[in-house]
């Protein structure tokens, strides 16, 4: 998928997120302030906060997939894992800040009364903060985005405050106004979970890791059917953000004339860029072999 595709699918999901967490966010401040619940507000809070982590994961994509030039010339597609790391943080933070608030109150016994009016606020944010999340990981898979995939995840953390915030309303109108603030605690384990596997995913596509064994044993299979080629010497493979570069070794008959051999590693490097489209580069060596 080239640029202007990424691009475009980027700027189709962030728009109708954006638009989407503007409206929540507003309908939920409205009934938290109405209905007395300051889970609600706080959820509402939260979903703005969303239209910033939706920003951040745009503007990645879009330095991300800039030309080449000079002083880049591998390209700009490591800034999209920098994000990655930025919404990494981000949700961590949101983690802490729910985990805090949720044994605060605990220890305070900060705890209300809301009217059941906002129980149809939570219920409905769930919905739509689930679609957003589907909506949006979907889109950031299509694309190969790990910054888009951070913003799904935030947004699926909306989602779990929203379920935070319904035990929590059903519960103080049941008499145990407690289990919002332990609601509050559990779920933001589960995200600060999601946050460190977002944040060492980005560092991963950082630090030239390997491809997976089963793009790697692909390539493979590509090298070894092809003709003229003897063996494989040397295979290396290195993550550049969405992207992947091949180094790869080859031994063929050295008695082979230079034109010939080089039309094998050209062939090579052709049907691996072609065969697999993450790759970006596939460098080719070839090694002389007695047949």
């Amino acid at each position: 998928m080239d640029s202007v595709q990424r691009i475009k699918i980027a700027n189709r999901i962030s728009i109708v997120t954006i638009i989407a967490n503007v409206i929540l966010s507003a309908m939920k401040i409205f009934i938290g302030f109405i209905g007395r619940s300051n889970g609600i507000i706080a959820d509402g809070i939260h979903s703005l906060s969303d239209v910033f982590s939706t920003l951040v994961a745009l503007i990645g994509i879009r330095l991300a997939n800039k030309a080449d030039d000079e002083n880049h010339p591998y390209g700009h597609e490591r800034i999209e894992p920098v994000m990655g790391k930025v919404l990494a943080n981000i949700l961590l933070l949101t983690a802490i800040f729910m985990g805090y608030s949720g044994i605060k109150n605990i220890i305070q016994g900060n705890y209300a009364t809301p009217s059941k009016i906002t129980i149809y606020a939570a219920i409905f944010s769930i919905l739509v903060k689930e679609w957003m999340y589907r909506y949006t990981v979907k889109g950031a898979k299509k694309i190969e985005s790990s910054a888009l995939l951070a913003d799904a995840w935030h947004h699926r953390t909306d989602a779990l405050s929203s379920v935070g915030s319904l035990l929590g309303v059903i519960g103080a109108i049941l008499g145990y106004a407690i289990f919002d603030s332990i609601a509050a605690v559990v779920i933001s384990v589960f995200v600060a979970k999601v946050a460190v596997d977002i944040y060492f995913q980005s560092v991963k596509e950082l630090i030239d890791s390997a491809a997976d064994k089963e793009t790697i044993e692909n390539i493979r299979k590509i090298i070894t059917g092809i003709h003229g080629v003897i063996r494989i010497d040397e295979l290396k493979t290195r993550l550049h953000a969405n992207k992947l570069y091949v180094d790869v070794e080859i031994s063929v008959n050295k008695n082979l004339s230079l034109p010939q051999a080089h039309d094998i590693a050209e062939n090579v490097h052709r049907k691996i860029e072609e065969g697999i489209k993450r790759v970006k580069h596939c460098m080719v060596h070839v090694n002389p072999l007695d047949k």
